[in-house]
């Protein structure tokens, strides 16, 4: 390990163990419970990841689960690594670059997305993020006004579908017995501020809370400027005690997210602030327009039954600016729209206890796709114009059965066709058009052991796919259609782990697996268009790793968490015509990979929490000829939060990268030019205050 980066290891270590005596020399009052899954490691944890609710101890998988206290409090609240960091088996890049979206990569599932989420399935408020052609956007999500996320971490197709990596699923809040409202107002270095109003409520059988955000940033680097307006409602009515009804809405517009590009290593190192040229010569970014509406019904009946569906419906519209000229200009006008149907019977089979899960799910994604020449920004002629249709549907079947009151076995299977088909409309190059089809079984077995209240014992076995997104199925040669060459990948993983928790102080997982990987989709660059990625398959590639996660609470109001990711990823066997990749890692993620925080909450109000991140170096392209520094990122938080005859005030401050350390935020794989870097902010300083008022509450809390 580099000197710079022992030292930096080395400084964090002392901050944490002088924030720690503080903590432990101000901890006297033994009656505090404190809030939070990071802060509350005995508690029992029911999720919903295994789309029946299930304590967090007796699913038989890597989950992981992140609550609103560790979301909201004294973030930013921009971007999802704010929360997920903490997460064992995720590597996250990208937070400043608005236009491109968060990667987020599961297991190094993911890591190929040159813009938005790959290989993870998104479900927000049990209505899915993810098109059926595997695309998420993570523009939509209100991080202001999230309760919950849950992450499963490793092989979900049996479940939910072409998901490789795993599958995040959010939760909104949803207002309680005491109606409130509140403000929220934050700003920072590099023109950040957020402004966000809440309000919330229970009227009768009746709950609901509508959210209202703004974010602009300017953005560290030249020509990186964004800005966001997000509108977010959630609604609930409880028609009997068997049976709800719940909806969403969402609104969002950001006229302006743009894209600074990647640099090479010499232009990093003499203006790690400046633009791609190209990226500012075309005007480089995006604007989105988009409207969501969602339903979800659910029943149950007779003590044993239960069903729940789904149906929502999403229109987008999305303007793209490329940094080159010949159809760097994109167009598009998308409706997404599907529904889904799950029944649950919870009895015995031959004298055991049992539960069988049945569900289907059919989605449909429609987009009007055009492409112009991109002259400096602006609009040229028309290169481009085809629909391309895409229609998912999905059969699946899970059981568990309980073999004794500490074994249970789950046997799962899911049936996916996913169907693409594109309709050239631009006939002055002839016609493009052309359909392809995707289809896979998905078989799952898993066993959960639970010798011991604090020991769950687990092990799985499973096969996964994911197919080439609408644009991944683009043809490198420029012309319009599917490339008719690249096929999905597919994905056969073995894990087992341990996991579980001492009441009051304790909560641990340890999880190792490995995942052998037929044609990777690998992105690559061509020298014409520089900043638009093409794919190819990789003939085969093996994973194996090892998550582990801790968290103790040596004291009250004192906590101490920690993850470490060990990944060692390597393509087996991979060819071109011109190169052989044979036994090389696998680009994009690094072998080592820590994550710490030392968290205090004083029973007053006051509350304070030190973060460091170190990542290893990793690989920018296939060949390993070029690769990324590792680095040492440290956050510091700190704020109150009080309450007053039902005023509630919490100002907050915060530090992001303490130490300044010079990184890169985002590696573009194998990028043309050299360009692969995209620096990362040094020193970082924000703060705000928030204000509310709850609605016939009385007394102060802290």
């Amino acid at each position: 390990m580099p000197r710079r980066a022992s030292f930096r290891i080395a400084a964090n270590a002392l901050l944490l163990l002088a924030l720690a005596a503080f903590a432990d020399a101000h901890a006297s009052d033994p009656d505090p419970t404190p809030t939070g899954a990071a802060s509350t490691p005995a508690e029992v944890l029911v999720i919903t990841a295994p789309r029946i609710d299930k304590a967090l101890d007796d699913v038989p998988a890597a989950v992981s689960v992140v609550d609103a206290q560790i979301i909201q409090r004294a973030q930013p609240q921009l971007t999802l690594d704010e929360p997920l960091r903490r997460v064992p088996g995720l590597f996250l890049q990208n937070r400043g670059n608005f236009a491109q979206d968060l990667r987020i990569a599961i297991r190094g599932f993911g890591v190929r997305s040159g813009f938005g989420v790959r290989g993870v399935r998104m479900i927000v408020d049990g209505i899915p993020a993810t098109l059926p052609d595997g695309q998420t956007q993570l523009d939509t999500l209100d991080l202001g006004a999230t309760e919950r996320i849950e992450v499963i971490r490793g092989p979900s197709s049996s479940l939910y579908g072409a998901a490789a990596g795993g599958v995040i699923l959010i939760e909104s809040e949803l207002g309680g017995a005491s109606p409130f409202v509140t403000s929220r107002l934050a700003f920072g270095d590099d023109g950040y501020r957020k402004y966000q109003g809440k309000s919330g409520g229970e009227i009768g059988p009746f709950q609901f809370l509508t959210s209202l955000a703004r974010s602009e940033v300017d953005g560290y680097r030249d020509h990186s400027r964004a800005e966001n307006l997000t509108f977010n409602s959630r609604f609930a009515y409880s028609i009997d005690e068997s049976s709800d009804l719940g909806a969403v809405v969402t609104v969002v517009h950001a006229p302006q997210a743009d894209d600074p590009g990647g640099l090479t290593a010499s232009e990093v190192d003499a203006d790690r602030r400046q633009a791609a040229p190209n990226n500012a010569l075309f005007d480089a970014g995006e604007s989105i327009d988009q409207q969501q509406f969602g339903l979800r019904y659910r029943k149950t009946w007779g003590g044993d039954h239960a069903v729940d569906a789904t149906n929502y419906y999403v229109w987008r519209q999305f303007d793209n600016r490329l940094p080159f000229m010949d159809g760097g200009s994109v167009d598009l006008d998308r409706f997404f729209a599907g529904g889904g149907l799950r029944y649950a019977y919870t009895g015995e089979l031959v004298g055991l206890e049992n539960r069988l899960m049945l569900g289907m799910e059919l989605d449909a994604q429609r987009d009007h796709r055009r492409r112009f020449d991109n002259e400096q920004g602006v609009r040229g002629a028309e290169r481009l114009d085809q629909d391309e249709n895409v229609t998912a549907l999905g059969l699946y079947a899970q059981d568990e059965l309980r073999l004794r009151e500490d074994l249970e076995l789950t046997l799962g299977i899911r049936y996916d066709r996913v169907a693409f088909e594109v309709d050239d409309q631009f006939d002055s190059d002839g016609n493009d058009g052309g359909d392809r089809v995707f289809d896979e079984w998905s078989p799952r077995i898993g066993a959960l052991y639970s010798p011991h209240p604090a020991v769950h014992l687990f092990a799985n076995f499973a096969t996964s796919f994911e197919t080439p997104t609408t644009t991944e199925l683009a043809n490198p040669d420029g012309t319009g259609g599917f490339n008719p060459d690249l096929e999905a990948q597919t994905a056969w993983t073995t894990e087992a782990g341990i996991k579980g928790g001492v009441a009051g102080w304790l909560r641990y997982e340890v999880v190792g697996f490995y995942i052998a990987v037929d044609g990777e989709l690998i992105p690559f660059e061509l020298d014409t268009m520089p900043g638009r990625d093409f794919f190819e398959n990789a003939g085969r590639s093996k994973r194996a790793g090892l998550e582990l996660a801790l968290s103790v609470q040596p004291c009250d109001g004192l906590t101490a968490s920690a993850s470490y990711t060990y990944s060692h990823f390597r393509f087996d066997r991979f060819h071109t015509d011109d190169d052989n990749f044979d036994g090389n890692e696998i680009p994009g993620i690094p072998r080592n990979h820590f994550w710490a925080e030392l968290a205090y909450e004083h029973p007053l109000g006051f509350y304070a929490s030190w973060d460091v991140t170190y990542a290893g170096s990793f690989y920018a392209d296939n060949a390993n000829q070029v690769s990324s520094d590792s680095f040492v990122v440290s956050d510091l938080r700190a704020g109150f939060s009080g309450r007053f005859r039902g005023f509630e005030i919490g100002p907050f401050i915060g530090i992001q990268n303490v130490f300044a350390e010079s990184y890169s935020d985002n590696v573009r794989l194998n990028a043309g030019f050299g360009r692969y870097f995209e620096p990362a902010p040094r020193r970082q300083l924000y703060g705000g205050i928030s204000l509310g008022y709850h609605f016939g509450a009385g007394g102060s809390a802290p």
